[in-house]
């Protein structure tokens, strides 16, 4: 069966795309793992980050309650999918689930608490510890389709830890634009 991990960037909420975008994940076949992004509740963890100046361990949770209440708006808009809590809770007979990360299963992966990884990487970890098929990266800003993982990082449409997570996947990887995914 066919697994497949795709992150939905928070911005496709401001972009009022998400819906639709889960209604093209619902149509797809096989076993769909959803990663949110964090979106206009991670952009407030940043902003207060800056006006408080805590460190980088409270703002990387914070980010990760920030995807955490996305899934729960995902999962608002589209509840027939199931919310998966932690990777062992994973099964293919999920179909389509959206991913709730925590904290406590991150840190026992040794995922580094810093704004160099955002859900980008954590979709990259995710895929690579469910051995998925393919990963893909639904954006709200427009990517070139020749555009190759480094220059989307240097154009700062992936997160700078990206290609550390990406180079370990033997799956293929897509990064594209929100309408693109609809439209396929």
């Amino acid at each position: 069966m066919m697994l497949r991990v795709i992150k939905l960037g928070g911005s496709l909420l401001t972009a009022e795309a998400l819906p639709a975008c889960l209604a093209a994940v619902a149509r797809l076949p096989g076993c769909t793992i959803v990663v949110p992004g964090g979106g206009a509740f991670a952009e407030q963890v940043r902003i207060q980050q800056v006006l408080h100046g805590f460190d980088d361990v409270a703002a990387h949770r914070m980010a990760l309650l920030a995807m955490q209440q996305m899934a729960l708006v995902m999962h608002g808009l589209q509840p027939d999918f199931s919310l998966l809590f932690s990777v062992a809770g994973f099964s293919p007979s999920l179909g389509a689930a959206i991913w709730s990360p925590s904290a406590a299963e991150l840190d026992n992966a040794g995922i580094p608490a810093s704004w160099d990884i955002t859900s980008d990487s954590l979709a990259a970890w995710l895929a690579g510890r469910l051995e998925a098929d393919q990963l893909l990266l639904v954006k709200s800003a427009v990517v070139a389709n020749d555009a190759t993982l480094p220059e989307l990082q240097a154009h700062g449409i992936i997160d700078a830890g990206f290609l550390g997570f990406a180079e370990r996947l033997a799956c293929p990887i897509n990064v594209l634009n929100h309408r693109d995914f609809i439209a396929a």
